[in-house]
């Protein structure tokens, strides 16, 4: 059930003076930003730039067409991410006084209207934008982001899968794995570019490398969550096995993910992909190992930091991705 928190009175945005005007804009703007978890919003951004790029076949593809064909997928993806967040945490308000306390709707900056209408309004531009557009790639991965987003949170019968440790590692997969990596890119091949959709060895890595890197964040995310979720009934792996085997998971997973990524590397065509790639991935390697050995499990604090590492991790490989060719 979705109720109002009572912490703290919602946004009063009919303050008389300039100054309580700008300071109640101010700290609107701030809620706002902490509601759309900015680390998930950079995520997406970078995951749709990084993809889009592997449809370049030359430096002439990289057109104005190109940007223009790029930002009408960026920006209803973006859309679609508020809309997905958002939603999670109306129906865990809650939860989310325990866990995450300084979310808007947790410390009550917003209402639960505020919220619905955030999320109805993210949702309904998202797939506008998506239909406005015209590219069937793009709308597909809208709308199968839309639905798998809701069946993940909404507190609806057959729903809220995020109450199986299996099912939510299976939505962020779908979406962060696949449906990102396909949908964009054949938006960007097919609909952008005009070309026949080929799914290439870049993208079939990309893909592959995503499925593990997706997984790792559905494990690691719970992991500094695990006080709240045993109180409300999530069943995450962190619940089930414990925090300080889940985590070594996410770091094994990881680092079998990076020797993978440094073999593919090695049958680049290029020496430049595969300098890049190879050492990327080596350094990447390197970094998390390094960093996963000095976290206090016991630490709260230092496991959400290191979870929030993770989210670094997986904006650098957006980065390398589109040397993988």
């Amino acid at each position: 059930m979705m109720q109002t928190s009572r912490t703290s009175e919602p946004f009063d945005l009919d303050g008389d003076s300039a100054a309580e005007i700008v300071e109640t804009s101010v700290n609107w703007f701030s809620a706002f930003w902490r509601f759309t978890r900015p680390h998930t919003i950079i995520g997406s951004g970078l995951g749709v730039t990084s993809v889009s790029l592997l449809a370049m076949e030359s430096i002439s593809d990289l057109n104005l067409k190109f940007v223009v064909g790029l930002l009408k997928a960026v920006i209803p993806a973006l859309c679609m991410n508020v809309y997905i967040v958002g939603l999670n945490q109306l129906y865990d308000i809650e939860i989310d006084k325990v866990n995450k306390p300084n979310l808007p709707l947790a410390s009550g900056e917003f209402s639960v209207a505020t919220g619905i209408a955030l999320v109805t309004t993210f949702a309904v531009a998202s797939v506008a934008m998506g239909v406005y557009v015209g590219s069937p790639p793009l709308l597909w991965a809208l709308l199968v982001s839309l639905v798998l987003g809701t069946a993940y949170s909404a507190d609806m019968p057959f729903l809220r899968w995020k109450r199986s440790a299996l099912a939510a590692a299976s939505c962020i997969l779908a979406v962060r794995a696949v449906v990102v990596q396909l949908g964009f890119y054949l938006h960007m091949q097919v609909s952008v570019l005009g070309r026949p959709a080929v799914l290439s060895k870049p993208l079939l890595f990309a893909t592959g490398f995503m499925c593990f890197f997706s997984i790792v964040i559905a494990l690691a995310k719970d992991i500094p969550d695990v006080e709240g979720d045993k109180v409300y009934g999530i069943r995450s792996f962190s619940v089930r096995l414990g925090q300080k085997r889940v985590f070594w998971m996410c770091v094994a997973l990881l680092e079998t993910a990076y020797i993978a990524a440094i073999v593919t590397g090695l049958t680049a065509p290029t020496l430049a992909s595969k300098v890049i790639t190879c050492l990327g991935h080596a350094m990447l390697g390197g970094v998390l190992w390094e960093r996963s050995q000095s976290v206090d499990l016991k630490s709260r604090p230092a496991i959400t930091s290191w979870y929030m590492f993770i989210w670094k991790l997986f904006y650098a490989e957006y980065f390398l991705i589109p040397f993988m060719r």
